[in-house]
């Protein structure tokens, strides 16, 4: 009926919907004129219900029986316990009393915001022991009804066919051994192969509204997350990626893996009503896998505002460090004087308390090994040091503290294998007026765990960027002051000086002000971002040289693929112009570029950790020529077959070139006939021009060559 209401409508108004492109019609933001948009399945499949039904509420069993005196001192305890794990609506607890005898009838109903937050309560304290005579027994409500329903006689369950699940790792056994990529532009979000033979992407996946903010990778490449007014989803598969699961949070903001992809954070803030007070924060962890929210943490802003590289609405972010390596045993929130580590085994405290320390400010994870490294800085007037200290986790054990004096700011850097920790000082001169830079170098894995002091040669040089060599011993600093800062390299192990941090060369007057290292290590992209308008300088570390200087004008990010063979340079829509991203080879080759209006946003998809052994890729490495002869065949075929197809291309564009000129001269000799009866009979002084040029007339004529003079004596 509405399909004839809707032709019948366009009949009145003179509408040919065969003329229509219904593609090419975009909605304003925010309006959809009942018109369901293509991710609204993301949550409307099985939808679940919030404020109807019964899937949030749990039965909680062998509570005491107490008499109506006890009811409210019952009531408090129990809301102790569960307003922990959830929010409780409003009269959302009920202990039904027998009528008779007044007393409570030893179980209660508790009803949640959500049956996430239910079905956490039940995991959390089903089995849990009040005292010694009462033991939690928790059920959902909805459980009882399905048991209620249970047929009398048994009835075997019906057999079904095994269907394969999506291989989520499909990606990583490309024949050719590409990697892909993920960008944003206008309304599409694109996955790509990058095809460094063709120079160009190859097409995987590709959906316009995709996401409402922007996408993200997963750490090991598994999953990409999108972001939606309901919450989030995470996408996989081998070329389809199709929508794995779903995570209710509505108008969430951020979002946040733990390092092995166990967990995800979500992140949402709520502006204040009223402007002086701070924004309300909602932050959850689900489980990646099955979807279900493990905890929630509600607060105001400036309870998750310390510490952290970067926040939104003034909350840090991320507001949890995760810890433990890939196994995601901990994280932990900073707080005003306090730390707060959480175990993933039960979502709670480690030892159920916090770590008290008076004014720290930032907190940092070993990437490898449950080590927490924080900072405190100088209190009482500088009469108390700041300091750098490493704490092991779970134990809380002091590992080492450095006290630190007449301090302005400290970072901390971590080694991508957790061997190192370079802590960069800025420490203030005597007078006050002006600060230094300098760094303590802490060798994690060695005996007591020494600490070496580095100062730069002039150490009043101001340090404008750290980086360490992934897997590697050596770091880069740029220092010194602007438009031309020098760039120093140093090594942790030298064949002389094992134990002793060691200068390689200083690179003097680079336009750089940002450090890119290879994955792999060895080689690093010297970058002039931002008011350098894009200069780079492809280095080589070990040997000490510069492979390519080149330019990205207006280059606003610089990404790695993860196998440190090529690198993308893009221009974000921070430009008005030359939006889009190039490809370079890992020595600085350009390859292709691509150009997209309105470029918001390009990341390389992770790759998992190699399953070679050390000692394989050494072999690996020594027999490379013989591995490498089947690729350089390959290479060999693509090159001929891409001159082939440009040979076929100037072939293609000569035959129309020369189709169209005969087409011209075709026309105008039927022309030429009536040309001459409008002129009399007369040919045109064209034609006459072309046929005088087409008599060929001999002319003789002479011309000197040279001319020598020469005196004759009698």
């Amino acid at each position: 009926m509405a399909n004839i209401d809707i032709d019948s409508r366009a009949a009145q108004l003179g509408i040919d919907w065969s003329q229509v492109n219904l593609d090419s019609i975009h909605l304003p933001r925010g309006e959809d004129f009942g018109i369901q948009s293509d991710d609204e399945g993301v949550y409307h499949d099985d939808q679940l219900e919030f404020d109807t039904g019964f899937g949030n509420i749990i039965v909680v069993d062998n509570l005491p029986v107490v008499p109506k005196a006890k009811f409210e001192k019952l009531e408090n305890v129990l809301k102790k316990i569960y307003n922990q794990l959830g929010v409780i609506k409003e009269n959302g607890l009920w202990m039904p009393v027998d009528p008779d005898t007044g007393v409570t009838l030893g179980y209660c109903f508790i009803e949640f915001n959500t049956p996430q937050e239910a079905q956490n309560a039940k995991e959390k304290t089903h089995g849990y022991k009040l005292d010694k005579s009462h033991i939690f027994a928790v059920n959902m409500f909805d459980d009882f009804d399905r048991l209620m329903n249970v047929k009398e006689e048994w009835e075997a369950p019906q057999t079904k066919p095994y269907v394969p699940g999506e291989n989520l790792q499909k990606w990583l056994t490309d024949e050719k051994a590409r990697d892909q990529l993920v960008i944003r532009s206008g309304p599409d979000t694109e996955v790509l192969w990058n095809d460094p033979r063709q120079k160009n992407t190859e097409p995987v996946h590709k959906r316009p509204y995709w996401t409402e903010s922007y996408v993200q990778w997963s750490p090991l490449g598994t999953y990409l997350v999108t972001l939606h007014k309901q919450g989030a989803a995470v996408w996989g598969g081998a070329d389809t990626f199709t929508r794995l699961m779903r995570y209710q949070h509505n108008m969430v903001k951020l979002v946040d893996f733990s390092p092995g992809e166990k967990y995800l954070v979500t992140y949402h803030s709520q502006e204040p009503s009223n402007p002086r007070d701070a924004s309300k924060v909602e932050i959850k962890v689900f489980d990646v896998r099955t979807g279900r929210m493990m905890r929630d943490f509600k607060g105001s802003a400036d309870e998750f505002s310390i510490g952290g590289p970067g926040g939104v609405a003034g909350a840090s972010w991320p507001v949890f460090r995760w810890g433990g390596g890939k196994d995601d045993k901990y994280f932990a929130k900073l707080s005003k004087n306090t730390i707060s580590v959480y175990e993933t085994e039960t979502f709670g405290l480690i030892d159920k308390k916090s770590m008290k320390v008076d004014n720290v400010v930032d907190i940092c994870w070993s990437p490898t090994d449950s080590i927490l490294s924080l900072f405190v800085p100088e209190q009482g007037g500088g009469n108390q040091p700041a300091k750098v200290a490493l704490v092991q986790i779970p134990s809380k054990v002091e590992l080492r503290q450095k006290n630190l004096f007449s301090v302005s700011d400290c970072k901390m850097y971590w080694q991508s294998s957790g061997e190192y920790l370079a802590v960069k000082v800025d420490r203030y001169t005597k007078t006050k007026k002006s600060t230094y830079s300098g760094f303590e170098l802490f060798r994690i894995k060695e005996r007591d765990i020494p600490i070496e002091v580095l100062e730069l040669d002039n150490k009043n040089d101001k340090i404008i960027a750290f980086a360490w060599e992934p897997k590697g011993h050596r770091f880069a600093v740029i220092h010194g002051d602007q438009p031309r800062p020098d760039v120093s390299f140093y090594t942790m192990k030298t064949a002389q000086h094992g134990g002793r941090v060691t200068k390689l060369g200083t690179l003097k007057a680079k336009q750089a002000n940002a450090l890119f290292w290879s994955p792999t290590g060895k080689y690093i992209i010297l970058a002039g971002l931002k008011n350098f308008n894009g200069q780079l300088e492809f280095f080589n570390v070990d040997e000490m040289e510069t492979m390519a200087t080149t330019e990205h004008f207006m280059a606003t990010d610089i990404e790695w693929d993860p196998t440190g063979r090529y690198v993308a340079t893009a221009v974000t829509s921070v430009h008005e112009m030359e939006n889009g991203f190039t490809v370079w080879s890992f020595n600085g080759k350009l390859l292709y570029r691509v150009l997209k209006d309105h470029f918001f946003q390009l990341a390389w998809r992770p790759r998992p950790a190699s399953f070679l052994s050390p000692e394989k890729e050494e072999e690996i490495a020594k027999n490379l020529k013989k591995y490498s002869k089947k690729y350089e065949a390959e290479d060999q075929d693509v090159s001929l077959l891409l001159s082939e197809q440009d040979r076929e291309k100037r072939k293609a564009l000569k035959e129309e070139w020369e189709k169209w000129v005969m087409q011209w001269k075709s026309l105008h000799e039927e022309e030429k006939l009536e040309r001459q009866n409008l002129r009399d009979g007369e040919i045109s002084d064209e034609e006459e021009d072309d046929e005088e040029a087409k008599e060929v007339k001999e002319v003789e004529f002479e011309d000197v060559i040279d001319v020598t003079e020469e005196i004759v004596q009698e």
